[in-house]
């Protein structure tokens, strides 16, 4: 007969209680906490904050009789085979169950910003190109398939997505996120989410929260920002990932927001995230987030007071392994110095996520979908067998495609030059032209950990721009040179394009340039490739911990891009890169430029499907392109004493603003309806516009719908993105675009503790190609009547879009 927590018919809340009522404080705290096997071994460079400062060997067999939480990134350590790997999880998970009295397995979590983050697993676009698509839809069917990913090999938890919207371009995880705009972070992250979480893989959004405002760009540095630009531009993503993409697992961030590190924000993660938006899952750690209140906030003494203090916050769990949750904590509960009580808050919470997850019922299976006989599932981890496991399956590298096709942006074209002619002489340069790791931002396996492993292949297929392009157009002759060093620090003899930069170091600096120089002389056009290497604590030019001191060109590319202006060949600039980099000093010299970010393994074909002509460029600017590295940091959402004035010497202006991207067709956009101009403060209307394809290629233009506030109480972006649609059309055709504007959308923080209210008064509706005020295309009046309301958590937070 089973026992009360494995009975199915009773709640998930019931099971878990029923269990939490059976155990002692040591068999709690074990569901508190996480293993992390194999992180023990000494070489190698940390791939966590302070790895091997903090982590402490673990006695895997000490641990059993009291169980485990969970079990850190079994895949995403050391390069192991998929197939292995799942046989091998499911052994431990065996093991595990088999080792405490109530059979309880671990949760076992894995990263997936780009994918399963596991050799041979496919590498998707980085977050930042996700921006750049402007395509939930899309985001989500490949959050769909990397959650059936996770979960076919034993996998219950993703730490993905990364909601914090950007604000210093200069920080490192800049490519980690979406995008600068709150707005298009919210509701790419939210489908990002839907996805992993239909496929009943438990999303975790991170970082919670202001991590990516913190000073100068640096990691880990702290936030100063106030009450309201918290509420307006950082809460607001993971407000409606929680709400409304059903998230089940929120990480606390390491920095602290007016000195109050996350980790022990009791207002954050207690009264904000639960009280307030209803939040029922997980919080965990970053990782040793917990540990960094006694070792970098310095608000513990110890850590019992560090576990006690995180605790008392919110805390749920400790990742990625037990260093306070465990004897620190117990000691600090039984001096009475910690209430037992918050122990039992936090194990129930996790109690009852792995009855959700199905991990207590009677029936329960170490053995993963993927060794699953097909017929009838092995009845023990013994004879289920290693079949081959594809974790790079040609359904995933399709949409892997797309994606990348639809985020790479045109920058300028001058239109004499793309798509390339298919029989033309084209010099490809650059120290990235035939790199794969130019496609790979940091939280991709070969970058991450694959640079350990100098032993093994990547794993996957990864073409370079260089390859494809001489895929793309075998017609063409194609040359190259690498012209400068690779940027950033050297890597080991295993990192990806490390073999070519060994090979030019052989040349000095000045004759790489010659080389270069000639190689572009003799070409009809040159394609120049730059852009960054990703790594991690200093390791590349872009990635955790890998923040720039400005936004130039890494290493020696401007001065190689010079020299290629200055040979009269026309120019097409290529960036590969994680974050923006200033372009100014280089605006009137080049025929084209086209921007890529990260975009995964097969965004080698994509980016020259778009040289060629074969994809028509669909992508839009996630964030900004700066004309000059200067006046940083900066986005486009803001009041108007924060853009160009009389009043300062440094001129913020963009060189292409937030939203822009070029095509090779042309769009005529027709005077929109409104239903109603005037609507109560709890009121909404529906904006109509018709889109036309004027040109003679298909193509997809992307409406942007901004909101302007004239005059509101407290200094308001002058505008802020509330819409969005992507409109593929066919030469010749049209269609109908429909936003429904809902007065909630005109919210804004009035107070201080971040109460929001709507009131009347006159309002703009923009519809534009960019946030820039010369890409407005339309202006739609609005005025709002009635009463001044004031809104919560439960108001619009979308704006409906049907394209008919």
């Amino acid at each position: 007969m089973p026992q009360p927590w494995q009975d199915t018919s009773l709640s998930a809340e019931d099971r878990a209680a029923a269990l939490l009522s059976s155990m002692t404080l040591e068999e709690k705290l074990a569901q508190l906490a996480g293993v992390w096997p194999g992180s023990e071994v000494e070489e190698g460079e940390d791939v966590a904050p302070l790895q091997h400062e903090v982590s402490e060997a673990v006695d895997l067999d000490g641990l059993l009789s009291h169980g485990v939480g969970q079990l850190t990134r079994p895949f995403g350590t050391a390069p192991v085979e998929p197939a292995e790997g799942a046989a091998a999880l499911a052994r431990l998970q065996t093991r595990i169950a088999a080792g405490n009295r109530f059979g309880i397995p671990a949760l076992a979590h894995e990263e997936c910003l780009t994918g399963f983050f596991a050799w041979r697993a496919t590498v998707f676009p980085t977050p930042l190109a996700w921006g750049a698509s402007f395509d939930p839809a899309l985001v989500g069917r490949a959050a769909e398939l990397i959650g059936g990913s996770l979960r076919s090999a034993g996998i219950h938890q993703g730490l993905a997505p990364v909601l914090d919207v950007v604000r210093d371009a200069r920080w490192g995880r800049t490519e980690e996120s979406i995008g600068e705009d709150p707005y298009l972070v919210a509701t790419i992250g939210t489908a990002y989410v839907r996805g992993l979480e239909s496929a009943g893989i438990v999303a975790t959004l991170k970082h919670f929260a202001g991590y990516s405002a913190s000073r100068g760009g640096r990691n880990h540095a702290p936030v100063s920002i106030g009450p309201r630009e918290l509420a307006d531009v950082i809460l607001p993503p993971f407000e409606l990932a929680v709400r409304d993409g059903g998230a089940r697992s929120v990480m606390h961030s390491y920095n602290d927001i007016d000195g109050v590190p996350s980790a022990a924000n009791p207002w954050l993660l207690t009264e904000l995230l639960r009280d307030t938006w209803g939040f029922t899952g997980t919080v965990v750690a970053d990782y040793f987030g917990v540990s960094f209140l006694e070792l970098a906030h310095r608000v513990a003494a110890t850590r019992g007071d560090a576990a006690g203090l995180a605790l008392a916050a919110g805390v749920d769990v400790e990742l990625p392994a037990v260093r306070c949750f465990g004897t620190p904590l117990r000691d600090a509960v039984r001096a009475g110095e910690v209430d037992e009580a918050l122990v039992d808050r936090a194990a129930l919470r996790v109690l009852r996520q792995k009855c959700e997850l199905g991990l207590l019922d009677a029936d329960w299976s170490p053995i993963p979908s993927a060794l699953a006989e097909p017929a009838e599932a092995a009845e023990s981890v013994e004879s289920a067998g290693t079949p081959g496991l594809d974790l790079d399956p040609p359904g995933m590298r399709a949409v892997a495609r797309e994606l990348a096709e639809e985020s790479v942006v045109l920058l300028a074209d001058d239109g004499d030059v793309l798509p390339l002619a298919p029989d033309a002489r084209i010099a490809v340069v650059g120290p990235l032209a035939d790199d794969p790791a130019a496609m790979l931002g940091c939280y991709t396996f070969p970058r991450h950990v694959g640079v350990e492993h100098p032993e093994l292949p990547l794993g996957i297929e990864v073409p370079t721009l260089f390859a494809a392009l001489r895929a793309e157009l075998p017609g063409a002759r194609i040359t190259h040179a690498e012209g400068c060093a690779a940027p950033g620090p050297g890597g080991p003899a295993g990192d990806p394009g490390a073999a070519a930069s060994a090979g030019a170091a052989a040349l000095t600096a000045e004759s790489r340039l010659a080389q270069a120089a000639r190689t572009a002389a003799d070409a009809d056009v040159c394609v120049a490739v730059l852009g960054d290497r990703s790594g991690l604590f200093g390791r590349g030019t872009s990635g955790e911990g890998c923040d720039a001191a400005d936004l130039e060109l890494p290493g020696d590319q401007g001065a190689l891009l010079d020299t290629l202006v200055a040979t009269g060949t026309p120019v097409v600039l290529v960036l590969f890169t994680g974050r923006p980099y200033a372009l100014g000093r280089w605006s009137r010299l080049l025929a084209a430029a086209v921007q890529a970010f990260f975009p995964g393994e097969e965004g080698g074909p994509a980016v020259a499907g778009v040289l060629s002509g074969r994809v028509n460029p669909s992508g839009r600017l996630p964030v900004s392109v700066p004309y000059a590295s200067g006046g940083q940091p900066w986005t486009y959402a803001q009041p108007p004493l924060g853009l160009r004035g009389d009043s300062s010497s440094i001129d913020p202006t963009p060189l292409f603003p937030f939203g822009h991207g070029l095509s090779y067709t042309s769009f005529a956009w027709e005077r929109p309806e409104a239903d109603a101009a005037d609507l109560p403060t709890d009121g909404e209307t529906t904006v109509r516009l018709t889109v036309r394809n004027t040109g003679d290629r298909a193509g997809t233009e992307v409406v942007q719908l901004y909101l302007h506030d004239p005059v509101a109480r407290i200094a308001r972006p002058v505008s802020r993105l509330i819409g969005y649609a992507r409109v593929p059309l066919r030469p010749g055709e049209s269609a109908e675009v429909h936003f429904t504007f809902h007065a909630d959308l005109a919210s804004y923080p009035l107070r201080a503790d971040g109460t929001r209210v709507v009131e009347p008064g006159a309002l703009e509706l923009r519809l534009a190609s960019s946030s820039a005020d010369s890409d407005v295309r339309h202006t739609v009046p609005l005025t709002l009547t009635g009463p001044e309301r004031t809104v919560d958590h439960r108001r619009r937070m979308v704006c409906e879009v049907r394209v008919k």
